[in-house]
């Protein structure tokens, strides 16, 4: 490349950044495509969602639905589907609506599928979420993002969605 003069480039006859732009190689297709949420920013987003979702919802359960947490322990199953049956309605909802939960949100991560890369299906979003609650108890599910390079987890195996980290700064 040619050195170019200060004086040039100061009185406008030398456009830098059209060169610079022009040398730089087209995106490949790999480059285009969407990148998997890392395990750390899943983890956060669900602590997140723990505080924001889950907790005012066991609240509800334990004490407006189950009377006291006495109840709650000698009804143990009642209980349960008491809580978890909102929590999946709840998180179905933002994820149909908008792709994400406000844990989601906050680390942009969008919930795609994986086939058309857009927004899944009612019927996959439910799908997942009660896979998810099913991996929950077996733990099993969710330890499989440590091992995978994708860090998908077996609910997103299952329903053939994925967490993709998305670029746009939410104010």
């Amino acid at each position: 490349m040619k050195k170019q003069r200060f004086r040039d480039l100061k009185q406008g006859k030398i456009n830098t950044e059209t060169e610079v732009s022009s040398k730089k190689s087209p995106k490949k297709q790999d480059e285009t495509q969407s990148h998997y949420a890392s395990s750390r920013d899943k983890i956060k987003a669900f602590l997140t969602d723990a505080f924001m979702i889950v907790m005012p919802i066991l609240y509800v359960v334990i004490y407006f639905v189950m009377d006291g947490r006495e109840d709650f322990a000698q009804h143990r199953v009642f209980g349960w589907l008491a809580f978890l049956g909102p929590l999946v309605l709840v998180q179905t909802a933002f994820m149909y609506f908008t792709g994400q939960t406000p844990g989601y949100r906050a680390y942009n991560i969008t919930l795609i599928d994986e086939r058309t890369q857009s927004k899944p299906s009612l019927f996959v979003i439910v799908f997942r979420n009660l896979s998810a609650v099913l991996s929950l108890f077996t733990l099993l599910g969710w330890a499989l993002m440590f091992f995978r390079k994708d860090s998908k987890t077996l609910h997103d195996l299952l329903s053939a969605t994925a967490l993709v980290k998305t670029d746009e700064k939410r104010t």
